[in-house]
């Protein structure tokens, strides 16, 4: 069995199993779930965490559930059937329609199973994708990807106050399709995508309108055969764009500029460098930020007066002003987005400055190169306690060590099964100790702080194990700054 997958009204009476709910409240897993439960499809959802794992999840459903049915006395709102931890064949096999949770990978047996039933298999991107009736702007990369789309985000809201920002930002797109199909008005939408969400879209006929790629490095290799499996994985987000369609790209990446001789698409460059006269996109120059388009140059602010610092900021904001300027933005609107966005939680974010020592939340440093960006930022005076550790990419750390050693007084290991490759990669001569909880770290780091000290939370590594997630991970590390 399979669905067609003509309009939104295909899915009222089908089968539909979600596989993994997940933990973000408007995840992709919970987003997907509420789209499909409103529009009347009759739904498993299946996940190996169990009942008591997923119970706020769980929760969640449940009371959309009871809404929905007080929302619309018209349609047949189905009350969700629960597999939790574990997954059934028939759930996989006897249905209409799979919505695949991006956590999970799509080399797994039931993803397979349903495939080979002729089951069709998405995820809340690919149907958003789908049905979405306006231009969608599509972020992704390694690193800087939820700044990069953040800014595009704000640059798009001072163009139109509905623009929609959504995708691997813990947030569903389908959150917002229902309001979006009773727009009349075109509404700029801007998505981050991993590269998981990326594999989701396969077999969806249909490209960004701009799609965006600031970097690519080793990452997420417990999910990819190889490095080059995870760079196809990345350049497949162009593969259905057409040559009316746009791509901004990283030309200072040696990698980016390689997926860039396969573009269709009109291509857009950014770099720290001036560009070739003949390339079009966004450059510094003598400390100002330019963008050009057909041999015009045009200044849109110095470096210096941008809110956000740091060399990955200014890339980040390149490829967000080349963005703007294509999708319609005034060079007034970039310039003052840029002088006023101040960044996201959890990204190099100052928490606090207690008794001199300043405390950094950078939680979604979740491979070795994010935490080698932050340490080359932060640990001038190699006065950094770092917080790290965690569950493993199978990432090798020997860069990062090396970093480490060069820049770091202490290090708190959390508990995790990368924490010994941690600790074998920082050697003996920087002192390590690990805990078993956050709050154990952060009063750890504490009494081993002096002034002018910086509290590094920088992971290099999945959260799984001690967290929910990087989110979770990161709220405790605040939570426990602000009790010091």
């Amino acid at each position: 069995m399979s669905i067609h997958l003509a309009d939104v009204q295909s899915f009222k009476d089908a089968v539909v199993t979600v596989m993994g709910l997940g933990r973000y409240k408007q995840g992709s897993g919970i987003g997907a779930a509420k789209w499909l439960l409103r529009h009347g499809a009759q739904m498993v959802i299946t996940d190996l965490k169990t009942e008591e794992e997923l119970q706020e999840s769980v929760k969640e459903i449940t009371s959309w559930y009871e809404r929905y049915k007080e929302m619309y006395p018209d349609r047949n709102i189905y009350s969700p059937v629960f597999v939790l931890g574990e997954h059934r064949a028939d759930n996989f096999t006897d249905v209409d329609l799979v919505v695949q949770n991006p956590g999970v990978p799509k080399e797994s047996e039931f993803v397979q199973l349903a495939k080979q039933h002729g089951v069709s298999v998405e995820s809340d991107v690919s149907l958003f994708f789908r049905f979405c009736p306006f231009p969608i702007y599509a972020v992704t990369g390694t690193r800087g990807k939820s700044t990069t789309t953040a800014l595009i985000g704000e640059i798009l809201k001072a163009l139109n106050p509905k623009a929609i920002v959504a995708g691997n930002m813990a947030v569903s797109p389908l959150e917002y399709l229902d309001e979006l199909l009773e727009e009349k008005e075109s509404i700029p939408i801007v998505l981050e995508l991993s590269s998981w969400l990326i594999d989701s879209l396969e077999t969806v006929p249909r490209g960004p309108e701009i799609s965006v790629l600031t970097n690519v490095f080793e990452d997420h290799l417990n999910r990819y055969g190889s490095f080059a499996d995870y760079i196809r994985s990345k350049e497949a987000m162009f593969h259905h764009q057409t040559a009316k369609q746009k791509a901004v790209l990283n030309f200072d990446h040696e990698i980016v500029r390689e997926i860039g001789s396969r573009v269709h698409a009109q291509k857009f460059w950014f770099s720290h460098e001036q560009l070739a006269e003949e390339m079009d996109g966004a450059y510094v120059e003598n400390g100002t930020i330019f963008f050009r388009e057909k041999g015009k140059s045009e200044s849109i602010l110095p470096v210096a007066e941008m809110r956000l610092q740091g060399e990955h900021n200014v890339q980040n904001a390149l490829a967000a002003v080349a963005t703007g300027r294509i999708a319609g933005a005034s060079l007034e609107i970039i310039a003052q987005v840029l002088r006023t966005f101040v960044g996201l939680p959890g990204r190099q974010e100052l928490v606090r400055e207690v008794n001199g020592v300043v405390y950094i939340n950078d939680t979604t440093a979740t491979s070795p190169d994010g935490t080698i960006a932050a340490l080359e930022h932060f640990g001038k005076k190699a006065n950094i306690i770092l917080l790290a550790g965690g569950s493993s990419k199978n990432l090798s750390l020997e860069k990062l060590g090396n970093v480490i050693r060069a820049t770091c007084k202490f290090v708190v290991l959390l508990e995790g099964d990368a924490t010994a490759m941690f600790a074998a990669a920082i050697g003996d001569s920087v002192p390590t100790v690990q805990v078993v909880s956050m709050a154990d770290a952060v009063m750890t780091a504490a009494r081993m702080a002096q002034t002018d000290d910086v509290i590094l939370l920088s992971p290099g590594t999945a959260s799984f194990g001690m967290f929910k997630n990087e989110y979770d991970r990161g709220g405790q590390f605040v939570d426990a700054v602000k009790r010091l």
